[in-house]
């Protein structure tokens, strides 16, 4: 049996190894320490975000993936071909870089870095984001590294500095240029769209209609013959393509230029406005480009149905209440002998112009946006340009086999 210097000596052995493992446990994890004074991870920043004239997100290796920058024309990012970028999301994210305080001290040991993601960006392996911002007056540097979601915080690091931070809120920005883009290219409702013209490659062509702004579905033209529409909804997805368009990426026309076997789309609206675009592929990616023009002759004919719609239009009168009655009958007591007089008739000549002159800046302000790029689109926007006839008939039956000959005895 174990006798009781034996038990001495196991017990001071135990207590020896629990000492030592949660020595070697607590050096693996990234000191803590709470700051009394919370100062901010960017001094001064929300007082002059809109002097910030750039921004660079740069990864493992170095390597920068994200550069915006500001001149006279606006934000633009430069890695793709200095496209316009998001300035709503830039700002945002500039906010809640100038809202971030230092909320906790954690780990100055380079050889903990890692556990939190902050490591120097030049290693191969570092899997934070080191964020530059430019434009003020000193220059500002930091890696955002792990996001703590039970602490409400990201985990930094300033460049130069050995003490990283618990900061404020979710600073890891988007990685990809593509996601810094203007994503909004154009928004032309479906009701606006009078027809759509598809000419494929092979030269086979797919138009739908409409006869008027009010008729509840595209009718398709040239219907084959013994051929039935698969239902009544069919067309009316080839005309919403340009309704809220938003592009997932783009790329600059002499990088990606249209094939030669590109698909064909035009859009006509009921007022002249006229949109060509072309559609192809590369790989998974699904590109268009667009140009906008004005047809003279379609936009005087609809102005002046419009004027002429207008003279026999019924003025709609709001009810009044038995109080503006009253108010109207003392009115109508005290009032001037020339006041019964009509209001002044809109000037048609003025009108058309002024309604020419907004078609016209519509068409400059699209062609702004389309002229030069080439733009990767959502696949389901896509798929509403490259229709085919058949795509929207019914499936042919398939004809029985011809009962065989009996032959006989």
């Amino acid at each position: 049996m174990m006798n009781q210097r034996s038990l001495i000596k196991l017990g001071a052995v135990t207590v020896v190894a629990v000492i030592a493992a949660f020595a070697i446990n607590h050096s693996r994890q990234p000191v803590s320490d709470f700051s009394t004074h919370a100062s901010s991870l960017v001094e001064g920043l929300g007082e002059h975000v809109n002097d910030v004239s750039g921004l660079g997100l740069s990864e493992a290796g170095g390597r920068k993936t994200v550069e915006l920058t500001r001149s006279d024309k606006g934000w633009t990012v430069k890695d793709k071909g200095g496209y316009p970028a998001d300035t709503g999301k830039l700002r945002g994210y500039l906010l809640k870089v100038a809202d971030a305080n230092l909320i906790e001290q954690k780990t100055a040991n380079k050889e903990r870095y890692a556990d939190i993601g902050v490591s120097d960006i030049s290693e191969p392996a570092a899997k934070g984001i080191q964020v530059e911002i430019s434009g003020l007056t000193a220059p500002v540097s930091f890696i955002a590294g792990n996001y703590n979601a039970q602490g409400g915080g990201t985990y930094v690091r300033r460049s130069g500095e050995a003490q990283s931070w618990l900061a404020k809120g979710n600073l890891i920005p988007d990685r990809n240029a593509s996601d810094w883009l203007r994503k909004d290219l154009a928004n032309i409702p479906s009701d606006r769209i009078a027809s759509v013209t598809i000419t494929h490659a092979d030269g086979k062509t797919l138009r739908v209609y409409k006869n008027a702004p009010e008729d509840s579905h595209y009718a398709i033209a040239d219907l084959p013959k013994g051929r039935e529409v698969s239902s009544e909804f069919a067309a009316n997805g080839l005309a919403s393509v340009l309704a809220d368009l938003r592009i997932d990426d783009v790329a600059p026309g002499s990088e990606v230029a249209v094939p030669d076997n590109a698909t064909t789309i035009r859009y006509q609206t009921f007022d002249g406005l006229v949109v060509d675009a072309r559609e192809w592929q590369v790989g998974d990616k699904h590109y268009a480009t667009f140009a906008a023009s004005l047809d003279d002759e379609a936009a005087q004919k609809h102005i002046a149905a419009e004027q002429e719609k207008a003279k026999t239009a019924p003025v709609a009168e709001k009810p009044e209440s038995s109080d503006a009655a009253a108010q109207k009958t003392d009115a109508a007591a005290t009032k001037p002998a020339d006041a019964d007089q009509p209001a002044p008739a809109v000037d048609p000549a003025k009108d058309r112009e002024q309604r020419m002159a907004a078609l016209k800046s519509e068409v400059d302000t699209l062609d702004a946006a389309f002229q030069g790029w080439s733009f990767v689109l959502p696949a389901y926007k896509s798929a509403n340009m490259t229709k085919t006839m058949d795509d929207l008939l019914k499936p042919l039956e398939a004809k029985a086999p011809a009962a065989k000959p009996k032959s006989g005895k």
